[in-house]
């Protein structure tokens, strides 16, 4: 991966100061100067910074104000006049309605680009670092890679139908999907025939939303905001039976699967060693299993755990990296905050017969020094932290007294923050790579090694 690409650059720090308000809908002919973290046109106008959904630098576009404050506003490209050499005809026909996939008129490899250099910019802006030597990225299929899916639906009380799709980029209406393709072929083919069953439900309005899974087996859980009848019930068992997926519902309480005990579960395949994980409908699963395969035998090479080590896997969900690390290492000490999901990572780890991992729960945003799981020393830790990172936990590192330290980020933000408050502890950076775990999107996942 080149260190700089000359096609896709990043928003300045100016600060315009007009104060007056910019109408909602209002039209705009821009040319586009740059791209923001998130595959945004951006250009300056009007003294205000300008956001542009679609947009690509050099371009000149006709834009539509979405919203603005007096410092930016954000608008979407409704019409390109003079189109960028790298543009490409989006593969998907809901592309610009649908909110789901913002860079499919990106090529991939420039998709991969601009994610890179998105990590380089928050850690240079953020922690005042430039990395200069970044591992290959991980990269999957571009499409069809999605196992996990939440649909939108909505009653729509004068027509009097359910509506069901996906939601619409911003706003909160409901695009009507019958092929999305970034879903697998399985997930795919529910999606088109889920219309039909729900269109048939006698108290459609009680449906809040569907969530799509697919594993060993694909499962449908149906979120409801009041109790579903028996003959609405009976409908959605009965399309569950024809389309050989596992029906999950949930009210007020956790997801529960109806008139089955097959678990859903997915497998995971690291240095010829295959281990299967059981999952319940509602508990974190990686969306990309390519790029899940990937990242974890990424992260056992990075480690290079020993036979006579001790790690430390905080933030463990089901168990996704700490069984593996369990293969190699003297013991594992995994943590989670989800009750449910340490009970069940404990069941994975009997299932697979790894006897040397042990599972505690646990608020790792609060101290843990009085821990009986933090009295011992490791060899190495590992942080698999949501998006709002693991600050708490980085500045209690001096307690973990830990040389080797890996850190697997979904937002190169807070990692870049968390990055600054370990390099204050002595610890550099060894190795750093991006993750695409969601291609057509701006999502981005990070890497990193760090040691003491």
């Amino acid at each position: 991966m080149s260190k700089q690409n000359q096609g896709l650059r990043f928003q300045s720090n100016r600060k315009p100061s007009n104060s007056k308000t910019i109408p909602v809908g209002k039209k705009q002919i821009l040319t586009i100067d740059r791209l923001s973290h998130d595959g945004r046109g951006i250009t300056n106008f009007y003294d205000r910074t300008w956001f542009v959904a679609g947009a690509l630098p050099t371009e000149e576009v006709e834009v539509r104000v979405v919203s603005s404050q007096s410092k930016w506003v954000n608008a979407k490209c409704e019409k390109v006049i003079t189109p960028s050499p790298i543009r490409q005809t989006p593969p998907c026909q809901y592309a610009g309605t649908c909110g789901g996939c913002e860079l499919q008129h990106i090529p991939y490899e420039q998709q991969i680009q601009l994610k890179q250099n998105s990590a380089i910019e928050q850690f240079q802006r953020i922690a005042n670092i430039t990395l200069q030597e970044w591992q290959p990225p991980l990269i999957s299929q571009p499409f069809a890679y999605r196992r996990r899916a939440r649909i939108a639906t909505r009653y729509n009380e004068q027509s009097k139908q359910l509506e069901i799709g996906f939601r619409a980029a911003f706003s909160q209406q409901i695009v009507a999907i019958n092929n999305c393709l970034v879903l697998t072929e399985s997930l795919n083919q529910l999606l088109q025939q889920l219309p039909n069953c729900l269109t048939k439900l006698t108290s459609p309005r009680h449906i809040g939303h569907i969530e799509l899974f697919s594993g060993d087996q694909n499962a449908l859980l149906v979120r409801h905001t009041a109790p579903l009848t028996d003959k609405d019930i009976n409908t959605l068992h009965t399309f569950c039976q024809t389309q050989q997926c596992q029906l999950w519902l949930q009210g007020k309480a956790d997801p529960m699967p109806y008139q089955t005990e097959l678990p859903l579960s997915y497998p995971l395949v690291t240095n010829q060693q295959s281990l299967k994980l059981n999952y319940r409908m509602g508990d974190f699963v990686q969306v990309n299993t390519e790029i899940n395969q990937a990242m974890v035998q990424q992260a056992l090479d990075w480690l290079q755990v020993q036979a006579n080590e001790s790690v430390l896997d905080l933030f463990c969900g089901l168990g996704n990296f700490t069984l593996p690390l369990a293969k190699q290492a003297k013991q594992v000490i995994a943590v989670e905050v989800i009750e449910g999901m340490v009970n069940l990572a404990k069941e994975n780890a009997k299932q697979n017969h790894i006897e040397n991992a042990f599972f505690y729960k646990a608020d790792l945003t609060q101290p843990i020094a009085e821990q009986i799981w933090a009295q011992q020393r490791f060899s190495a830790v590992l942080l698999d932290p949501p998006r709002d990172g693991a600050m708490e936990i980085i500045k209690q590192m001096k307690k973990l007294d830990t040389n080797r330290l890996l850190y697997v980020s979904c937002n190169p933000a807070t990692l870049a923050r968390d990055t600054k408050l370990l390099i204050e502890q002595g610890y550099q950076i060894k190795k750093a790579g991006i993750m695409d775990m969601f291609p057509q999107t701006s999502h981005c996942e990070v890497m990193v090694l760090f040691e003491r």
